[in-house]
């Protein structure tokens, strides 16, 4: 038999093989109980289904095409009180705990009845995934503190990302854009923490959040080795909202416009800055990609869900509407090429499916969520009683040694191959599930005709809503060269990325 040693060798010298392999890694590793919880949300989620989005989500729709500066707050109070806002902040920082990944099946679920309903969920957790990537302990515990009152309040505290610029989309996603872009947002340095002057855009939830995760820059020259991240609240001097935009599809979520304007912020809600990142071992550049890709290695897999809800809701559709419907008569359903029709779909579903799992694997097995999916980390939050953590842990949390430690643990002890693996297949999860998606829609239509431009059923709006996932959390364009940087050109080193000569 081949030894451990040969393992490790071949691998060396083969290190694609290791990134079709995460969900085998994986099985042994990470916390068998994580599926009984994944199938506890998914019920749940169904529940909510049932009785909130389902009956709710055409009347938004027509809601917002009436009136595009409606905000939805019924809605987010709905899902804050059912606890969707602290579901899944761990138990370390006094959420109920459960597993990131089952966020995934969550968002699914909800996205095959509205995409916009899914994202004024699941784009708070965006925003604290930005806030965890920062590793700044004491921030991340105060954050959830807000969301865990605004819950117990009634009064939801949401978190957004405040990222894209006017003049600079998806450069701002990759630090070797990024300086060929055309960035804004000035964060200047002054005594006590940063004056920030620019406009972000396209914010989802912008106008619904209490805190935004602000990406800003000290040099606009070079700002991959400039980045500031900063925790704003609403309501801050110097910061206001502008307008919404209007969409074609996702109504229901607002795309805000934030505007700072000399909006000073302390140093007590910088999450990291270039004084900060000096004490990791990578370069600033370097360091901030990391960041970068430890958050939209989440939340790409979370949009990669949408995509396979939104092919959910096409294909469940259209199946509808064979099984109820008449050609030469017979039932639509029993024609040859309605069954190949539907298989196709369901088809493009189970895929994209696939691809967010494995994406979460490579997360928990090398990302984000490696801490708390270890085994033992997993069974010691769930089993310790929230008193204990309140009196022993959280106190801890606001101690500088705890960020340094987590810091450590996260930046400098991830290898390049593992940021590679997990950004390159939450890339493919992304495009392979929004695509997925919007190849249903598509397919729903050419079966369903004029009945499916019909706003009651659900089809038409459903095509809408998806065109957007191919664009937000980057173009799936750029997602198709980050997968080629990642898990193409890493073992080809000559190759040339984003227009380098």
């Amino acid at each position: 038999m081949i030894s451990k040693r040969e393992i490790k060798a071949f691998l060396a010298k083969h290190p694609a093989f290791d990134d079709i392999s995460v969900s085998q890694q994986a099985v042994s590793k990470q916390p068998s109980a994580m599926l009984a919880e994944t199938r506890k949300v998914v019920a749940y989620a169904r529940k909510f289904n049932e009785e909130v989005v389902r009956p709710y989500a055409l009347t938004l729709d027509m809601t917002m095409q009436e009136n595009p500066a409606h905000l939805p707050w019924e809605f987010v109070k709905k899902a804050n009180d059912w606890g969707l806002y602290t579901l899944w902040i761990p138990k370390l920082f006094g959420g109920k705990g459960f597993n990131f990944p089952s966020i995934c099946a969550f968002l699914e679920e909800i996205g095959s009845e509205c995409l916009a309903m899914a994202n004024l969920i699941g784009v708070h957790y965006l925003g604290f995934a930005v806030g965890c990537s920062s590793w700044n302990v004491r921030l991340i515990k105060q954050l959830c503190a807000d969301t865990l009152q605004g819950e117990q309040s009634g009064e939801p505290a949401l978190i957004s990302l405040a990222l894209t610029e006017p003049g600079a989309g998806t450069d701002v996603e990759e630090t070797e854009l990024m300086d060929k872009g055309s960035v804004s947002c000035h964060a200047k340095k002054v005594d006590g923490g940063y004056i920030v002057n620019g406009t972000k855009v396209f914010i989802s939830n912008g106008h619904l959040s209490r805190w935004h995760m602000l990406i800003a820059y000290a040099d606009l020259g070079k700002p991959s080795s400039s980045t500031v991240m900063l925790a704003v609240e609403t309501g801050t001097k110097g910061f206001s909202f502008g307008r919404m935009e209007k969409k074609m599809g996702q109504k229901g979520c607002p795309a805000s416009e934030l505007m700072f304007d000399n909006c000073f912020i302390p140093d007590e809600n910088v999450l990291f800055d270039a004084e900060q990142g000096k004490k990791l071992k990578r370069g600033l550049s370097e360091t901030n990609m990391q960041i970068i890709d430890f958050y939209f290695a989440a939340s790409r897999a979370g949009v990669g869900a949408f995509g396979v809800g939104a092919a959910r809701g096409a294909y469940r559709e259209a199946l509808n509407y064979a099984m109820t419907s008449e050609l030469n008569g017979r039932p639509l359903i029993d024609h040859e090429w309605v069954q190949c029709l539907l298989a196709e779909m369901y088809k493009n579903m189970a895929l994209g499916r696939f691809a967010y799992l494995e994406a979460n694997y490579a997360t928990g097995m090398h990302g984000m969520y490696k801490l708390l999916q270890q085994k033992q980390m997993y069974y010691l939050t769930k089993l310790t009683p929230k008193f204990v953590i309140d009196k022993t842990i959280l106190p801890l949390l606001d101690k500088p040694w705890v960020t340094a430690l987590m810091r450590k643990a996260y930046f400098d002890m991830q290898s390049e191959r593992e940021i590679d693996i997990t950004s390159g297949l939450a890339s493919l999860a992304k495009f392979s599930g929004t695509d997925a998606g919007i190849r249903n829609c598509h397919l729903a239509l050419e079966l369903m005709g004029q009945s499916g431009l019909r706003h009651d059923r659900r089809a038409e709006k459903i095509m809408r809503d998806a065109k957007l996932l191919q664009i937000y959390e980057g173009t799936n364009q750029l997602n198709r060269l980050n997968l080629f940087k990642c898990l193409i050109a890493s073992g080809t080193p000559d190759v040339k990325m984003f227009g380098r000569q």
